[in-house]
C-alpha cells in the first residue's frame, strides 16, 4: 500500500467537510466505544489482567528470536513451512511463489492488516493470481476500485449502509436490495462459488503460539474457517513477527482482552486455532500450510525507545476513543494504520520524514493509553516522534522560533511577567464584547474553524494571588 500520509493535512480538511462521513463515523462511539465499556464491566479484574497482558507480550518482545526459534521448530514439526520476509516486497514475492509453485489460479482472503502492508492483492493479480477477499468489510472495498480500509477491525465504518446497497447493485448488477439481512445474503451468495473454486487461502494470524506452532484466527463471520478447511489445499498464513506467544496459556489471557476491547463483544463469533497442515486420517484442513512471517521494520523498534509499540494486538480501541480519528476516520492518516497506533506505527516504519503530520494528529489527552488493552504508552511515543522531528530539524521554521523566543522570555522571569501581562490584556480587548476572538494571528489552525474564549485580561500569577488575599 503506498504511503500517502504527507498529504495528512489536506485529507483531514477534506474528511471534516464531509458530512455524510461525520455522520457515519458516529458509530464508533454508539457501537465500539459504548460496548467497550459494558464489555469491559464484565471482568472483576480488569486491570489485572492488562498487566498480565502487557508483561507477556514484552517477555515475548524481549526475547523475540527464542519463541521465533521455537514456533518455527514446533510449526516444521507438525509438517508446516516457515518462511520469513525481511521487507513486505519479500512476503508478496513468497506468498505468489507458494501460488505458483501449486499452479493457484484464485486465492480466497481473510482480513489482513499485514497484507495491506505487503500490497499483497496487486502482486498476486500482477502474477496472473484472482485474489477475492471474503470479510465483507474487505469485500465491499475490493469492489469499491480497490479501496484502502479506514479501520483495522471495520474496514468499512467510514461508509453507510445506503452506499453499500447502491454499490452492490451497480457490481451485482441486481435489484436494489435497502435491509442488511438481505444484503448479507447477497454477498453469501456471490462469495459462496468463490470459497468452493479456491486453490488456495490466505488470512493473517491474530497471534502464532510458540509452544504448539499453531496460528490463531478470530473473525465475526468465520470466512476463517472457509479459507483454511475446505476446499483450498494450500493455506498461506502471513503476520507480523511480533505477534507469536510464548504459550496457549498466553493466548487464553490476551482473548480475555482482544474482543472486548475491540468490538466490545465478551468472546468474538469465530475464533480458530490451527495447527499444521491436514493429516491422513483428518477430512478437513489444507493439504500445505505455510507461515510467512514478515518484518518490514518491526526488528528496527526492538530495544528502541518505541519498541512498547511491538506488543500492541490491533485491538483498535485506541483510534474507536481518539477525538481526532472520530472526526476524520482512517483514510487521512494515509497508510494500512490509523489512528494513535498508526500515528507511531507509520513513522516507525516507513519513516518519520514521510510521515511528518502523523505524530502531531493527537490531541495527547492520553484516552487511547487509558483505552489500550496492553497499556502502550502512545501519548509518550507521540511525543517522542514529536521530539524526534523537532532533533531533526523537520519542522517548520516559524516553530523553532518560537521556541527560541519562548526560551529566552523563560530563563528572564521578570520579563516573562511582564510580557504575559501584556498578552493577557492585548487578548481580553481582542475578545470585545463578546469575550470571543474569531481571528488570531499564528493560531488560525483554532481560529479558522472555532472561536477562542478571550482570558480575563489577568495572568494566572495574578488571579491566583487575587483569590490567596481575599
Amino acid at each position: 500500500m503506498q504511503v500517502q500520509s504527507m498529504h495528512f493535512q489536506a485529507r483531514s480538511g477534506q474528511k471534516l467537510a464531509d458530512q455524510r462521513l461525520q455522520q457515519n463515523l458516529k458509530k464508533l462511539a454508539t457501537k465500539f466505544v459504548t460496548g467497550r465499556a459494558t464489555a469491559i464491566a464484565e471482568l472483576d479484574d480488569f486491570e489485572a489482567t492488562r498487566d498480565a497482558a502487557a508483561e507477556m507480550r514484552m517477555r515475548a518482545i524481549d526475547n523475540l528470536d527464542v519463541w521465533l526459534a521455537t514456533f518455527e521448530k514446533e510449526a516444521t514439526r507438525r509438517g508446516a513451512t516457515v518462511l520469513y520476509a525481511e521487507t513486505a516486497e519479500d512476503a508478496s514475492r513468497l506468498v505468489v511463489e507458494i501460488a505458483q509453485k501449486h499452479a493457484v489460479k484464485k486465492v480466497i482472503k481473510s482480513k489482513s492488516m499485514v497484507s495491506e502492508e505487503m500490497a499483497l492483492n496487486a502482486a498476486l493479480e500482477a502474477a496472473g493470481i484472482t485474489p477475492i477477499e471474503t470479510d465483507l468489510g474487505e469485500y465491499i472495498l475490493q469492489i469499491n476500485d480497490n479501496e484502502a480500509p479506514s479501520h483495522i477491525i471495520a474496514p468499512v465504518i467510514h461508509k453507510d449502509k445506503e452506499e453499500i446497497a447502491e454499490l452492490f447493485s451497480r457490481v451485482h448488477n441486481k435489484p436494489l436490495l435497502t435491509e442488511i439481512p438481505e444484503m448479507t445474503r447477497e454477498a453469501r451468495e456471490v462469495l459462496r462459488a468463490h470459497f468452493l473454486s479456491a486453490d488456495m487461502g490466505v488470512t493473517g494470524g491474530n497471534f502464532v503460539i510458540a509452544e504448539s506452532g499453531s496460528v490463531a484466527v478470530v473473525t465475526n463471520e468465520g470466512n476463517e474457517g472457509m479459507c483454511t478447511i475446505m476446499p483450498p489445499k494450500v493455506h498461506v498464513v502471513v503476520t507480523g513477527i511480533e505477534k507469536v506467544l510464548p504459550t496457549l496459556s498466553d493466548l487464553a489471557t490476551i482473548m480475555r482482552l482482544l474482543p472486548r476491547s475491540a468490538t466490545g463483544q465478551s468472546i468474538s463469533n469465530y475464533f480458530s486455532l490451527l495447527t499444521g497442515p491436514r493429516a491422513s486420517d483428518e477430512q478437513d484442513g489444507p493439504e500445505h500450510m505455510y507461515f510467512v512471517l514478515v518484518d518490514a521494520g518491526r526488528t528496527s523498534l526492538v530495544g528502541t525507545e518505541f519498541e512498547e509499540m511491538l506488543r500492541c494486538i490491533r485491538c483498535g480501541a485506541c483510534m474507536n476513543h481518539c477525538p481526532v480519528y472520530q472526526k476524520i476516520g482512517g483514510h487521512s492518516y494515509g497508510w494500512v494504520y490509523p489512528g494513535p497506533m498508526g500515528s507511531v506505527l507509520t513513522p516507525s516504519y516507513v519513516g518519520v520524514e514521510n510521515a511528518l503530520d502523523l505524530p502531531q494528529a493527537s490531541t495527547l489527552c492520553g484516552e487511547c493509553h487509558v483505552v489500550c488493552p496492553v497499556k502502550i504508552p502512545l501519548p509518550d511515543l507521540l511525543r517522542k516522534l514529536r521530539e524526534k522531528q523537532f532533533a531533526g530539524n523537520m519542522r517548520p521554521g516559524f516553530e523553532y522560533m518560537a521556541f527560541a523566543i519562548w526560551t529566552f522570555m523563560a530563563k528572564r522571569p521578570a520579563l516573562y511577567r511582564v510580557a504575559m501581562r501584556v498578552g493577557a490584556r492585548v487578548l481580553n480587548l481582542m475578545g470585545g464584547s463578546r469575550k470571543l476572538i474569531s481571528s488570531l494571528p499564528f493560531a488560525s489552525g483554532w481560529t479558522d474553524n472555532r472561536d477562542m474564549p478571550a482570558p480575563s485580561g489577568k495572568t494566572f500569577r495574578e488571579l491566583y494571588q487575587e483569590r490567596n488575599r481575599s
